[in-house]
């Protein structure tokens, strides 16, 4: 047994989940996006989970190579696009598709003198205000990049979407208007919809879709959404349980003291290990199948759990942070974050296991 933090990858949730993009956006084909090692997920392992997408999506050409470098042949697109010579001529070997959004892109490619021309995709920034350039210069930039040396062909058109998570917001309608205008006539595959987009902008959908966050189980809204399934499950065990007397401090400064003697249980997770440090007391862990909440100040190491309600819990027993049973929103809330920070701050010594059968 081993008492050090673990996690697993359920690979059929991911299936499931790019089935739940399907049923959202029937009409379009998915780019599935697994920049950031999959969302911390581990890129080889949900590129084989995912290999129904019909491509895939990184945001840097080094992601890139590591995908063909294991043998990925579906269509790999670089959201960033390719920022040097180097980068272009890696992009070139590989036959990887790249963004062009800034003017330093189409310089790059007009003066390339590649073997091999490369794909790519036109962003058009319609209200993000991050990469892109201005809708109303679409036509004029279809146009030179045709004509540029290293481009094979224009890909399509893409844009993303700022404010999609809040669906009471209007500005994702404004962009979509903006986009549609910039494009009409163009006659190239459009894509807009991020998995705020797929879920809940049916008129983003294009005929690319660009799922992120939803395939690995999370809601790109504020709360859990049950058709969704959990691809990740964080977990450890107790190191320790122990009798604190009534009004003793517990943890780091003492900011929670107890209001009874109690029993108090030591888990053997910490903010060293990707658990938010600014998780406060009462965020729940799930132990022996129930919720029980976090006490004081979340260590490097460890964290400490009340067990007045488990009279039962022993050494070893298993404890999950967020995954299965106990919705990553739940934590991410709690400690004022998003599921996107909790999911890719996973630390390097965590152990990675294979998913138990569900």
């Amino acid at each position: 047994m081993s008492f050090s933090p673990w996690m697993e990858i359920d690979r059929k949730a991911l299936q499931h989940n790019l089935a739940v993009v399907r049923k959202h956006a029937a009409h379009s084909r998915v780019m599935a996006v697994i920049k950031a090692d999959a969302y911390g997920h581990g890129m080889l392992p949900a590129v084989a989970a995912l290999g129904e997408a019909d491509a895939f999506a990184v945001a840097r050409v080094d992601e890139s190579v590591r995908l063909c470098d294991a043998g990925v042949d579906k269509r790999i697109l670089v959201l960033s696009g390719a920022h040097d010579g180097e980068e272009l001529a890696e992009a070139s070997r590989l036959g990887v598709e790249l963004v062009v959004h800034h003017a330093a892109q189409l310089g790059l490619l007009a003066k390339s003198r590649l073997s091999r021309p490369v794909a790519v995709w036109l962003k058009l920034d319609t209200g993000m205000n991050r990469l892109g350039f201005a809708p109303q210069q679409a036509e004029e930039l279809l146009s030179r990049l045709r004509q540029l040396p290293g481009v094979a062909r224009v890909a399509g058109v893409l844009t993303h979407l700022a404010n999609a998570d809040d669906l009471g917001d209007g500005y994702t309608q404004v962009q979509l208007q903006r986009f549609s205008a910039a494009v009409a006539g163009l006659g190239l595959p459009l894509s807009m919809a991020n998995s705020a987009g797929i879920l809940g902008w049916p008129s983003s959908h294009g005929d690319w879709v660009r799922p992120g966050i939803m395939l690995y189980g999370a809601s790109p809204f504020s709360a859990p959404m049950k058709e969704l399934q959990p691809a990740m499950t964080f977990g450890s065990r107790l190191i320790s349980v122990k009798m604190v007397p009534a009004g003793a401090p517990v943890g780091y400064g003492g900011i929670w003291q107890a209001p009874e003697s109690m029993p108090v249980g030591v888990v053997a997770a910490g903010y060293g290990d990707g658990y938010p440090r600014e998780t406060p007391s009462g965020t729940p862990v799930l132990l022996n199948g129930r919720r029980t909440p976090v006490i004081g100040r979340v260590s490097m190491d460890t964290l400490m759990v009340d067990l007045r309600q488990q009279p039962k819990a022993r050494v070893g027993d298993e404890v999950i942070l967020w995954g299965r049973g106990l919705p990553v929103e739940v934590i991410a809330a709690a400690a004022r974050t998003l599921p996107y920070t909790l999911f890719c701050g996973i630390a390097s010594r965590v152990r990675r296991r294979e998913c138990r059968e569900r």
